[in-house]
């Protein structure tokens, strides 16, 4: 790999200023092996020193007129979308997903960034009526302070911006640490957001030693606010440590997304919207399709289609126009992939298209693994309760709407769910009786700036998107006025 990728990102954000250690974390390419870049391996220390330059400039940020602060994120979303082709780029390298779907990421951070830039300005308080007279009652709304915000690998640039662009809106001041995996793209996007010229220490970003940064996050008073986006299993360990300081938690965790296909729904248009959910990412999608349940009226039918459809992806090295689906982020995601699909076919599972790893053709240097569809699924097997995290579509047939709703209620997880159909009177049964956060009904298609996205029950709490995501970085401040 050429020295562009080696060095180019090899730097932490601390008060403004590009910091470097001698020691460094490689990243590297899940589709060649590749080495693409260093970042420092920053930890407690570090991270320390980024909490004080946030928590000394939150005075100025927060008292700063929404409006001002506004300027700096509409230029930043500008000189986003004006490198957007080399941001892609990158994103494509360290993360492995196929170059257009790394530009449509591009893009879309840089729209949560201008969507937040106007909905700070719309923080608005209240004046509730009086118990007697003379009494005025004000409800302020005010930044709650320094935030830690916790990035991860499958969408790398476009939570960075989904975390920050509120928390600045809102007037926090914030420290940034993201995934080890994919940290490059996450530098290059707060060089932008310098390039700005915004107040030193307002956004700050440590790389390297996750348990030491999120360690010294969690246990520093002075941060008031966690934001994270990972497994529940970590969610769960930030809720305890963050317990200790009754410190604010924004999680978006793991999930188990149904999708329902009812037998007057239309196939062509539910098959296409399943295989592009469900491969998007190589299968690697926090509110991705998990279990198909279709109705047995039409399980031949459908199956067959998105197998056709499946077979018509080309795997391989995102950086080739061409490819649309790249590799898992690793080969620690890839060998449970195989285990989910062994367990499956050890229990009566039929594998229609793929089930193997892609080691030929290009493939045979990442951690490729076919597109695969599984029919004959049962709820005994492994990866219809748990989160396959990879691009594995297993089919299960229901006869009736009152038992795929139980099936789809039953995961402790309640992130996303989707479902087809034509009949009205079933999109409001169905859309008020799944136990879910998010519900898509005729389409997969669930992220947008404008929507609080987030889940309840084990896939977390607190939304992203909407004004409920600016909501989630201030607090409220009651006034109680006795005019003289």
């Amino acid at each position: 790999m050429s020295d562009k990728y080696s060095s180019k990102w090899n730097f932490m954000w601390i008060f403004g200023q590009k910091v470097t250690l001698p020691v460094t974390v490689a990243v590297r390419n899940p589709a060649t092996g590749e080495v693409t870049g260093h970042v420092p391996k920053g930890g407690q220390a570090e991270t320390t020193l980024a909490i004080e330059a946030a928590w000394r400039s939150f005075p100025q940020w927060s008292r700063m007129p929404a409006k001002d602060r506004a300027v700096y994120l509409l230029d930043w979303a500008d000189r986003i979308l004006d490198n957007r082709e080399e941001l892609a780029a990158l994103l494509t390298q360290e993360q492995g997903k196929p170059l257009a779907e790394a530009r449509g990421e591009i893009e879309g951070a840089a729209e949560f960034v201008r969507w937040y830039a106007e909905e700070g300005k719309r923080a608005y308080g209240e004046l509730i009526p009086a118990s007697r007279p003379r009494q005025r009652i004000l409800v302020m709304r005010q930044p709650v302070g320094v935030a830690g915000l916790i990035t991860p690998w499958n969408f790398p640039a476009a939570m960075v911006t989904r975390k920050a662009a509120p928390a600045l809106a809102a007037g926090c001041t914030v420290v940034l640490k993201p995934a080890k995996q994919t940290p490059q793209i996450a530098v290059a996007l707060f060089q932008h957001l310098m390039d700005t010229g915004i107040p030193a220490g307002v956004a700050n970003l440590v790389t390297g030693d996750a348990v030491a940064i999120g360690g010294a996050l969690l246990s520093d008073p002075r941060v008031r606010k966690i934001s994270f986006t990972g497994s529940t299993e970590v969610g769960k360990n930030l809720m305890r440590q963050a317990a200790d300081q009754v410190k604010r938690l924004s999680l978006e965790l793991g999930g188990n997304a149904p999708v329902i296909v009812f037998p007057d729904a239309d196939l062509d248009k539910a098959a296409n919207a399943i295989v592009s959910n469900k491969f998007e990412n190589c299968g690697q999608v926090c509110n991705g399709i998990n279990v198909i349940y279709v109705h047995k009226e039409i399980a031949g039918p459908l199956t067959e289609k998105i197998v056709t459809l499946v077979k018509r992806l080309k795997i391989g090295n995102g950086m080739d126009p061409e490819v649309t689906m790249g590799p898992l982020i690793d080969e620690t995601a890839r060998a449970k992939v195989e285990a989910y699909v062994a367990d499956a076919v050890e229990k009566g599972a039929r594998v229609r298209t793929g089930g193997y790893r892609l080691e030929t053709g290009g493939c045979q240097f990442g951690s490729f693994y076919a597109p695969t569809v599984l029919e004959g699924v049962t709820r005994e097997m492994a990866l219809t309760r748990e989160e396959v995290f990879g691009p594995v579509a297993p089919v299960v047939e229901f006869e009736s709407e009152e038992e795929v709703l139980a099936y789809s209620n039953e995961t402790s997880f309640g992130l996303a769910a989707y479902f087809f159909t034509r009949d009205t009177s079933r999109v409001f049964r169905m859309a008020e009786g799944l136990e879910f956060g998010m519900v898509a009904v005729n389409g997969t298609s669930l992220s947008v700036p404008q929507a609080p996205f987030g889940g309840i029950k084990e896939s977390g709490t607190g939304r992203e998107g909407g004004h409920h995501g600016l909501e989630d970085y201030m607090e409220y401040k009651y006034v109680a006025l006795t005019l003289e």
